[in-house]
C-alpha cells in the first residue's frame, strides 16, 4: 500500500461535503459554483486517472456524458456509472480515478452521465437524465446483456431507482447492478443513522437531511425513485450492495437488500467491517478497498455476456 493518508482524506471530504450542503442551502460564505469546483479539484488531486484509459465526451440525447475507454476494452462491454455527491455536487471529471480503475479491471467502456444537480434541478432530474443516457446507449446498439450499472452514494441509490424507472418505461434492463454505499432512504430512519452518527468518517445524519431538503423540492422523502427502499423493484436484474460497517447508511442499505429480496430480485449484500462511505475511492491505498473493487468486478463479470 502507498503512503496515502486515508483518515486525512475522509476528514477533508467531510469538511468539503459540509461546505457543499451549506452552499446548496444558501448558507456559508462561498458560492455553490465555487465549492463545487473545489470539490472536483479535491477529487482529481486525490484520485488521478490511471494510465491506459482515455476519456471521451458525448452528447447522450442532451445529457453531457463522459466515457472512459480502456486500451483493451472487450467489444460491446459497458458500465453505466452514476457518481455520488448527494445530488448536489460531483461530476465525471472528479470521478476519473475510480471510473478509470473500473474500466481497466473490467475491460469495459464506462459511461458516466453528468446529470443535473440540485438545487438548480430537483428530484427527479438526476434519475431522468440517467435514464436518458441509458436509453441513448441502447440506441447505439449496445445489448442490455453487455451492460452493468454501478454507482455510489446518491448514485448507489440510482443504481436501483434508475432501473425501476427504465423498467416502467418499457426499456430492456441491463445484466446486473452494483450499489455502493447507497443513499437509499431519504427519511433517514435506519438505526445506524443514530448509532453511527459521529462514527462515520465523512457523512452525518444532519448533513444528509440538509441535502435531502434541497434535493427533493416538494416531493415526499418516501418518493420511490429518491428512496428505493420504497420502490417496487420486481423484475430487476441481480444487484450487489456494498456498504461499510461504519456508515450511517448501513441500516438503510440492509433494508434495501431486504426489499429487493422480498420482490424476488437476486441480491447480495456485502458489509465491510470498519469501512466508511465509498471506501472504494481509496483503491490502491487500503486492502479493504482493493477487495471491494475486486468483488464488484467479479460480480459484473459473472453476469455480463462472456468476453
Amino acid at each position: 500500500m502507498s503512503s496515502f493518508d486515508v483518515p486525512a482524506f475522509y476528514a477533508e471530504w467531510a469538511t468539503r461535503s459540509g461546505q457543499i450542503f451549506d452552499a446548496a442551502a444558501g448558507k456559508g460564505p462561498d458560492s455553490l459554483e465555487t465549492v463545487r469546483l473545489g470539490y472536483r479539484k479535491f477529487f482529481q488531486e486525490s484520485f488521478p486517472p490511471p494510465e491506459g484509459v482515455t476519456f471521451e465526451t458525448v452528447d447522450a440525447d442532451g445529457v453531457p456524458t463522459e466515457i472512459a475507454v480502456p486500451e483493451d476494452a472487450v467489444p460491446g462491454r459497458h458500465v453505466v456509472y452514476l457518481h455520488g455527491g448527494g445530488y448536489v455536487t460531483g461530476d465525471p471529471q472528479g470521478y476519473r480515478g475510480l471510473v478509470g480503475t473500473l474500466a481497466l479491471r473490467l475491460r469495459a467502456r464506462v459511461v458516466v452521465p453528468d446529470y443535473r444537480l440540485a438545487p438548480e434541478a430537483v428530484y427527479p432530474a438526476a434519475v431522468d437524465d440517467s435514464v436518458t443516457a441509458y436509453r441513448w446507449l441502447l440506441e447505439q446498439g449496445v445489448a442490455p446483456r453487455d451492460i452493468v450499472f454501478a454507482g455510489d452514494s446518491a448514485g448507489g441509490a440510482m443504481a436501483v431507482s434508475v432501473l425501476v424507472a427504465a423498467r416502467d418505461l418499457g426499456l430492456a434492463l441491463p445484466a446486473a447492478s452494483i450499489a455502493v454505499s447507497p443513499w437509499a432512504n431519504l427519511e433517514h430512519t435506519g438505526a445506524t443513522m443514530v448509532s453511527l452518527d459521529g462514527v462515520d468518517p465523512s457523512v452525518s445524519r444532519a448533513g444528509l437531511r440538509q441535502a435531502a431538503d434541497v434535493v427533493l423540492g416538494n416531493a415526499p422523502q418516501s418518493s420511490p425513485l429518491a428512496s428505493p427502499v420504497f420502490a417496487d423493484t420486481r423484475g430487476l436484474p441481480p444487484v450487489l450492495i456494498q456498504i461499510g460497517g461504519h456508515e450511517v447508511m448501513l441500516s438503510d442499505a440492509i433494508r434495501l437488500a431486504a426489499k429487493l429480496a422480498d420482490d424476488g430480485v437476486p441480491v447480495r449484500l456485502d458489509v465491510a467491517p470498519g469501512m466508511g462511505h465509498v471506501w472504494h475511492l481509496v483503491v490502491g491505498h487500503h486492502p479493504a478497498a482493493d477487495k471491494a473493487v475486486a468483488d464488484a468486478v467479479a460480480f459484473a463479470e459473472e453476469h455480463l455476456a462472456a468476453a
